[in-house]
């Protein structure tokens, strides 16, 4: 690796981080780079899952505040997230990739969508809090198992279909779902370390230079998505959504 490319990522790996703190998405900067420096798609995307991991981590602490009376909920859904994650892992490791990338740019679209018509949808479904606590457990567990295959699989932007998805099905705060993401981000990212560490292509240089900066870019940007509004953080994540969505589809 040379001088430059390491600087590249390393700037890379610090707006990735950030982006993934307030939104989700980063990796459309950190996999891109990766595959620019020379790795194959493979090797760059298991790199990249293990690169921003630490940033994900490093965003479930900035957003801790936000994490207060969800210590139940956190704990019960953490197997439901490790068994999606490791599904997706499995498939990217025995599987093409072709078909499931086709639909990646489709589901962010769907994501923005669900993310516009948010209060719509929930006025036609009936708001959350009439629902029983176990339909509502069970649909948070499909939804963290979906998102964990998908994460699992293909790292960019989950963090986006996870928002989407709990918006629907919780009655909080866009502020406590996104630091609710950030820990089923983190749950993910450690499981894909896991498996990738033993059975992925890694490029380990290139996740040195890249995992500190995702670690301090997704700390800073937790702490910037706390203190946007609920209506600019929505739209900032229907914004980032689409962006990717549309960059996959050209690409």
């Amino acid at each position: 690796m040379q001088v430059w490319e390491a600087f590249a990522l390393f700037g890379g790996g610090l707006l990735a981080g950030g982006v993934n703190a307030i939104a989700g998405g980063g990796s459309l900067i950190t996999f891109p780079l990766l595959v620019a420096i020379g790795l194959p798609s493979v090797a760059a995307n298991v790199s990249n899952a293990l690169s921003v991991a630490p940033g994900y981590a490093s965003s479930a602490v900035a957003t801790r505040p936000d994490l207060a009376g969800q210590g139940r909920r956190i704990l019960g859904v953490i197997p439901t997230i490790v068994a999606g994650a490791l599904c997706g892992s499995a498939v990217l490791l025995l599987a093409p990739r072709g078909a499931f990338e086709i639909v990646v740019p489709f589901l962010l679209l769907l994501a923005a969508a669900l993310m516009v018509f948010q209060k719509r949808l929930k006025a036609l479904a009936g708001p959350p809090k009439d629902s029983s606590p176990r339909r509502t457990q069970l649909l948070v567990h499909l939804v963290f198992f979906l998102c964990g295959l998908y994460g699992g699989y293909f790292n960019a932007a989950m963090g986006i279909l996870a928002i989407a998805g709990l918006s629907l099905v919780l009655d909080e705060p866009l502020r406590r779902i996104t630091a609710l993401r950030n820990v089923f981000s983190a749950v993910v990212g450690t499981t894909t370390v896991l498996v990738y560490s033993i059975f992925g292509p890694v490029d380990w240089l290139a996740v040195a230079v890249l995992a500190p900066a995702t670690v301090i870019g997704g700390f800073v940007g937790a702490r910037l998505a706390r203190r946007l509004p609920s209506e600019v953080l929505r739209w900032t994540i229907v914004g980032f959504a689409t962006v990717v969505a549309v960059v996959l589809f050209l690409t």
